[in-house]
């Protein structure tokens, strides 16, 4: 039987430190080799669109994962979101199709955990101002996020819309932080301790020029294509780069690609993993005073492991749907 889980029922099977734990675990796996996460392709769609199969396999798990992301930019024009997404998840001991499930949650839910456990292995001790640029849903599950690893006093918003910075602050009132609104992508980036770019920017949003030296980045919003990107080639020069998986950074974001394409770094700079900073293979920041910035991609392994947390739980409620498949 084959478990489907529709976007509502998802949402509320998640658990947040759940999912933070599963993350960093996975990540762990792949840089030891349990888990395995190969560079998606991409193929063309209407309207400049992509759609993009990403693949991942756990042996602590025993399941692989497909999941077929659509990232459609005409959508805007339908009022449907610009990014869209399935997941099928099988045994890789008996090839069943364990499950069927929505993507949207587990997507802002892991890429939010994702870079949390960035935060938490690279950011300097003390930090305690957060910054986002970007005010939407994922605005809101990173800070959700982040106040659980590290010591949040404030944070600093930025974004293009009122409405939706009001919204944004409605969405973490109950976390009691002092909220202020910056009025430039500079000034946020000259106040925070931790920043976190949460736009489909298709050209540089925030320049290297503005950051201090010790602030941690999470560079997270840019659409998987290699001709956009969210900071330029002088934040990538000055920091110390960390990638959820080289292979995918290298193929799919634009931030690394087109840092290396203008010279502004060497393809050599791409090469530590989050995951092996967790398993100590690697250093991850070096100094008080270094620049770090985990370039966030967003990998299927990821979507994986909180797959199985998701499907775990809703068997255990009854939640869902079963079908067969096979009949």
């Amino acid at each position: 039987m084959a478990l489907v889980l529709r976007h509502t029922e998802i949402a509320a099977l998640l658990d947040r430190q759940h999912v933070f734990d599963a993350v960093e675990a996975g990540l762990a796996d792949l840089s030891t080799g349990i888990a395995q996460n190969p560079a998606p392709t991409s193929m063309d769609s209407a309207d400049d669109g992509r759609v993009i199969p990403m693949m991942a396999q756990s042996g602590t798990a025993e399941l692989a994962v497909v999941k077929v992301l659509s990232d459609l930019p005409g959508n805007r024009d339908r009022g449907l979101p610009r990014q869209r997404s399935t997941l099928l998840v099988t045994s890789t001991r008996t090839g069943q199709c364990v499950a069927v499930l929505d993507g949207r949650a587990i997507t802002a839910i892991r890429t939010a955990a994702a870079s949390a456990v960035a935060t938490k292995r690279l950011a300097r001790p003390g930090s305690s101002v957060l910054g986002v640029v970007g005010a939407g849903n994922l605005a809101i599950e990173h800070v959700r996020a982040i106040v659980g690893v590290r010591d949040i006093d404030s944070v600093v918003v930025w974004s293009r819309s009122k409405s939706t910075v009001e919204k944004f602050r409605a969405g973490i009132e109950d976390l009691g932080l002092e909220v202020t609104s910056a009025h430039s992508v500079e000034q946020l980036a000259r106040e925070a301790d931790i920043i976190c770019t949460l736009t489909p920017s298709v050209d540089p949003i925030l320049c290297g020029r503005w950051l201090t030296d010790g602030t941690h980045l999470n560079v997270v919003g840019a659409a998987p294509r290699p001709d956009e990107r969210e900071v330029d080639g002088t934040a990538m020069a000055r920091s110390r780069i960390i990638v959820d998986s080289r292979p995918t950074a290298l193929s799919k974001s634009g931030d690394a690609i087109l840092a290396i394409a203008e010279g502004a770094i060497a393809e050599s700079a791409i090469d530590i993993e989050l995951g092996d900073v967790i398993t100590g293979r690697r250093i991850g920041r070096s100094a008080p005073s270094e620049i770090t910035l985990f370039d966030s991609t967003g990998i299927g392994l990821e979507d994986l492991v909180v797959a199985r947390l998701v499907i775990d739980r809703a068997l255990e409620l009854d939640v869902g749907t079963q079908i067969d498949l096979s009949s």
